[in-house]
């Protein structure tokens, strides 16, 4: 398996050489050399900052599983995750992990999607037979989440409003459309591709025999005769306590309560509440989504807890056991974070970008696509801060409803940066050999800049 272990290998490696040479010749090397130093703190400034978040969503993660609250979405979403993953079995806990990230994406909750994300691959490893080489699950998720659906782009508004467009929210329906056939596209092509010799790995009988084990505990569990073996090897053989009569009235009401919360944000007037012109003008879809970004964490930080609590669950220790985790998922991500971005600053630094967008603009020109939009179509699948950067440059040079500058916000928001996920989700559980994740990962971001351009100037 020497050519599926090459991939990422070769790519950070023409990195490096690219950056030496292209430095060299444009007399960049200091660039070059602070590319790597600010790679190499950026990265760890990063990893420093996730413990905190890891530590809390973990914990809360825990909580879930305990009460069984994971495996219960897991189940309801079971139709279209078993196409999605046939490789992991319906009642394992990465299929709940996987869940959440993915909701956690769509309503932009970058700070609860990473660790929950994280959490995922760790349970897909825990499925993985030959540890070091990506699983076709493994790279199935990774793949969803560098297309990353995301209902309304935040920031993306963020900076076209605080440019002072008058119509900050016109790329929410461009945005969800081009990263829908990203997302579409990155499905696609990582089936097709897990199915290439080059990157075809043989069936294995440790993953049968895990696939038995929990197909025997599902039919158990439906049978009520579910045993008390350890919960590491199958899981949820133990089915959750009854809620009790307090824990149901409470429960009730904190939903009411967020309910309320929910319609008072949507429809303000309904109840004489004042708004600001600027959330006045919002479409009831955008205020729904807005509400629901807003509203969610401080729901999932009170209703899981609760909930458990409800179980007889002690939710305090199990919260502490969950938020151990977080620390030695942090430390193994150092080193492959570090690698990367080092890499990737170095290659910014010698002024490679500017070179790759001065080689393509000959050729894209022709095909009406705007030479504005490279340097940051070239950057977004490496680094999302540098986009970001170029992104707020476009908007202020060009205007914040120039045609390119709602293009160029709606590629932010429709795409994700390939290599900082891979680097952090496969570096988490130690995945050197990742087949065909980033071959995928750069098409969805492909079609994700290409329906982007195609899109706006439809509709803008």
């Amino acid at each position: 398996m020497a050519t599926t272990a090459g991939v990422l290998n070769y790519i950070w490696l023409a990195l490096v050489l690219l950056a030496v040479a292209i430095g060299g010749w444009n007399d960049r090397f200091k660039e070059v050399t602070e590319g790597a130093l600010d790679g190499a703190k950026t990265a760890v400034t990063i990893a420093l900052g996730l413990i905190g978040i890891m530590a809390l969503w973990l914990g809360v993660m825990r909580l879930a599983e305990r009460a069984g609250i994971v495996q219960r979405i897991a189940r309801g979403l079971r139709p279209i995750m078993r196409r999605l993953f046939p490789d992991v079995p319906p009642e394992h806990p990465a299929m709940g992990s996987m869940v959440m990230n993915m909701s956690a994406n769509m309503l932009g909750l970058g700070n609860a999607a990473t660790p929950l994300g994280l959490r995922a691959m760790r349970d897909l490893e825990s499925l993985n037979p030959r540890p070091g080489m990506a699983t076709n699950a493994m790279c199935t998720f990774l793949a969803i989440n560098t297309s990353s659906v995301q209902l309304v782009p935040v920031t993306a508004i963020a900076i076209l409003a605080a440019s002072g467009s008058t119509r900050p929210t016109a790329i929410v329906g461009t945005a969800l459309l081009a990263t829908l056939c990203a997302a579409s596209v990155a499905i696609i092509s990582v089936k097709l591709l897990e199915k290439l010799p080059i990157f075809r790995i043989p069936p294995s009988d440790h993953r049968t025999k895990i696939a038995q084990d929990f197909e025997k505990a599902e039919i158990k569990e439906e049978a009520g005769t579910s045993d008390s073996r350890d919960s590491s090897s199958v899981a949820l053989q133990e089915p959750p306590k009854r809620l009790s009569i307090l824990g149901f009235i409470a429960l009730s009401a904190l939903v009411v309560l967020f309910i309320a919360l929910f319609i008072r944000m949507v429809a303000p007037t309904w109840l004489g509440v004042p708004v600001a012109p600027d959330v006045a003008a919002q479409n009831v879809f955008v205020r729904s989504v807005n509400a629901l970004s807003i509203l969610a964490i401080p729901l999932l930080l009170s209703f899981f807890p609760l909930y458990a609590a409800a179980r007889g669950i002690k939710v305090y220790d199990e919260f502490v056991e969950g938020a151990k985790e977080g620390f030695g998922v942090i430390l193994k991500i150092i080193p492959f974070l570090v690698t990367m971005l080092v890499a990737i600053g170095m290659f910014k630094g010698a002024g490679g970008i500017d070179l790759v967008s001065r080689l393509l603009s000959p050729i894209l020109t022709p095909m009406q696509f705007p030479t504005d939009l490279l340097p940051l179509a070239l950057m977004r699948p490496l680094s999302g801060s540098a986009t970001l950067a170029l992104l707020t440059d476009i908007v202020h040079r060009l205007g914040p409803d120039n045609i390119v500058s709602l293009t160029a916000a709606t590629i932010y928001g429709s795409t994700e940066t390939t290599f900082y996920v891979a680097a952090v989700y496969f570096g988490a559980v130690g995945i050197r050999q990742t087949r065909h994740a980033i071959p995928a990962g750069l098409l969805a971001d492909l079609t994700g800049v290409i329906a982007s351009v195609i899109i706006c100037r439809a509709v803008l």
